[in-house]
């Protein structure tokens, strides 16, 4: 995630997501009549241990940069998951430039389950760490382990993943691991960022490719964390915020779910798929409405396993879980 407070940016996106909606890719009347129904969600089986364990998998491993053995070795691990849980695996391996023209070998880590339905749910999460610790007071220029943000909403996911091959929903889900969210200058632009899910939204997996909506996780790990109502997704699908906030109040995770709208934080993965590819996408991203700010945390080396707990894990991943659940119904 980029963080912005520069006010063009803030109204282009605004007439951005003006444009998607005047193409169709607004959000779908199905979900506003579930919203109606107020059918309350059942809380699924999520186990936030194993969750803990995949996180500490890719930390493990090292920060994950791309062009490094341990973003190569953490990407196979990533990919093998997934098979081992029933997804199909495509892997989106291609070459980007960089802010400091470095070439960077990328790999998107794409996960189908049930690719043959065309009724699906997007779940994704970015799982490269930042090449340097530009928030920090110490070793600036070193990598970061990227628990929190990188690798939590990657646990989760998977996690999820697990969790699926059981339920064996009547829906297709796709989960999808970015790459090169987090490769860019302290100063870099909006473009800077995001070069995965840039990539992949300008060259879908599938021909023709879409589903439903949405939902990316990023800095979803950390004790105590609060979710605001993220801009971006306000803007572009905000029917889906309410929703997904309704389900986490069911499972009394309210205390988490801040009701709460964000000023324009920055720019996510998120923004693209709704503005490349069409899909309606909300983050649930760890931003303190109070302080209007990322976790202390937050680029810098104390981003490791010390600040990842098992109860915040278990409470997003219990929500979107039974956000997808219910899709299927």
């Amino acid at each position: 995630m980029v963080q912005f407070g520069n006010l063009k940016i803030k109204v282009a996106i605004v007439f951005a997501a003006t444009a998607l909606f005047a193409c169709g890719g607004g959000e779908k009347p199905a979900l506003v009549k579930k919203a109606e129904e107020r059918v309350k969600a059942t809380r699924p089986e999520f186990s936030g241990d194993s969750a803990y364990n995949f996180v500490q998998k890719q930390v493990d491993f090292g920060p994950r940069v791309p062009n490094t053995t341990a973003h190569v070795a953490c990407g196979n691990f990533l990919a093998a998951q997934l098979a081992r849980f029933d997804f199909e695996v495509i892997e989106q391996q291609t070459q980007v430039v960089a802010f400091d023209q470095t070439k960077l070998n990328i790999k998107n880590i794409i996960g189908a389950y049930k690719p043959e339905l065309n009724n699906r749910v997007l779940l994704f999460a970015h799982w490269d760490t930042r090449p340097n610790a530009d928030q920090d007071e110490e070793r600036q220029s070193e990598p970061i382990l990227g628990a929190n943000d990188g690798a939590s909403g990657v646990g989760v996911l998977l996690e999820i993943a697990r969790q699926i091959q059981k339920a064996k929903p009547t829906i297709g889900v796709d989960i999808i691991f970015f790459d090169a969210e987090d490769y860019a200058g302290p100063n870099g632009s909006t473009e800077d960022y995001c070069l995965g899910s840039q990539y992949w939204a300008k060259n879908m997996h599938k021909i023709g490719y879409s589903a439903n909506f949405g939902i990316l996780l990023d800095m979803v790990g950390a004790k105590d964390a609060i979710f605001a109502k993220e801009y971006n997704s306000m803007v572009y699908a905000s029917a889906y915020v309410h929703h997904v906030w309704n389900i986490a109040d069911d499972l009394n995770h309210g205390k988490y779910f801040d009701d709460q709208t964000t000023r324009h934080v920055g720019i996510d993965d998120h923004v693209y798929v709704n503005t490349l590819a069409k899909i309606p996408s909300i983050d649930i991203i760890q931003f303190d409405p109070e302080t209007r700010s990322f976790a202390p945390h937050w680029h810098t080396h104390d981003d490791n396993m010390d600040i990842i707990d098992t109860q915040t894990l278990v409470a997003v991943g219990e929500t979107v879980l039974a956000t997808v659940l219910m899709e299927a119904n």
